[in-house]
């Protein structure tokens, strides 16, 4: 089903790969502007610009106060230093793709990718300015194409830098966040916060991409698979530019490749990085 959707959708996509075709929907978009080697490389997702909403001001609830989350659920879990442990459930996520948060005066994106399962999480100031961000329904190389509200701007989700408009070649600024089961995360943080439930009528708790883990090629991809045999939909640990599969972790049940140490637990991977200390 998805890849007779994928080649439907490629062939419309290729059809319509111009600037041209796009400044109707996107009219305050700087296209002369780009890194973007070929406009072929963005294709439609089938959504269109804010067609998924994103999530701005979210709400959160306190941790034993949360009952409609299963323990083996995914959240991506954000600890600033000096605040409370919050954390972001996968099941709102999958269907709004960005939350625009404020912690404390720390403006942040998380962003999460069904189709790359790329939760990053982002420092939304960017030169003085604090952008906010929504979905445009674009896909390259099968990820996300957000965008900033105040440019229009296009940026690549999984590495948080702009590649099309006035602000091409920006870089945000990361922030340390990863993804685990709710389980440990309140069993670890029984004072943190959830992000409540958004009113939005969403099936919340469905997967509406059922199957698509097993699928041999990402949704409308057309770039060079993994090397080494690794599936391409395969869950990896990423570390700076590297990233290791998670099944080598289960089955090794502890790695440590050049200053990186990964340790499978409770069915989890974790790393601890220590490259950079000396």
């Amino acid at each position: 089903m998805f890849r007779l959707a994928a080649i439907f959708a490629l062939i419309a996509n290729t059809a319509a790969a111009d600037p041209n075709f796009w400044k109707f929907e996107w009219p305050n978009t700087d296209f002369e502007t780009t890194n973007v080697q070929s406009w072929v490389e963005i294709l439609s997702g089938g959504p269109p610009k804010h067609g998924i909403p994103a999530i701005d001001g979210p709400s959160f609830v306190d941790v034993f106060d949360e009952s409609r989350i299963t323990d083996r659920e995914l959240v991506i879990t954000l600890e600033l230093a000096g605040e409370t442990p919050r954390a972001y459930p996968i099941r709102y996520l999958m269907w709004h793709e960005i939350v625009n948060d404020d912690i404390w005066g720390l403006p942040v994106a998380v962003t999460f990718c069904p189709l790359c399962n790329s939760g990053i999480t982002f420092d939304r100031r960017v030169g003085g300015q604090v952008l906010s961000f929504g979905v445009s329904g674009k896909l390259r190389n099968s990820d996300m194409i957000m965008y900033d509200r105040q440019t229009e701007a296009w940026w690549q989700q999984a590495v948080g830098e702009a590649i099309v408009g006035e602000l091409t070649g920006t870089e945000l600024q990361t922030l340390p966040s990863w993804m685990e089961s709710w389980e440990d995360f309140k069993a670890r943080n029984p004072d943190g916060l959830v992000m409540d439930q958004p009113d939005t009528g969403r099936n919340y708790g469905a997967n509406p991409d059922v199957r698509y883990d097993s699928s041999d090629r990402p949704f409308l991809y057309s770039g060079e698979l993994p090397p080494h045999g690794i599936p391409p939909l395969a869950r990896v640990v990423r570390v700076g530019d590297a990233a290791w599969p998670m099944t080598r972790i289960a089955e090794a049940g502890q790695i440590t490749e050049d200053g990186v140490t990964f340790i499978w637990t409770a069915g989890q991977a974790s790393a601890l990085d220590t490259r950079d200390i000396g």
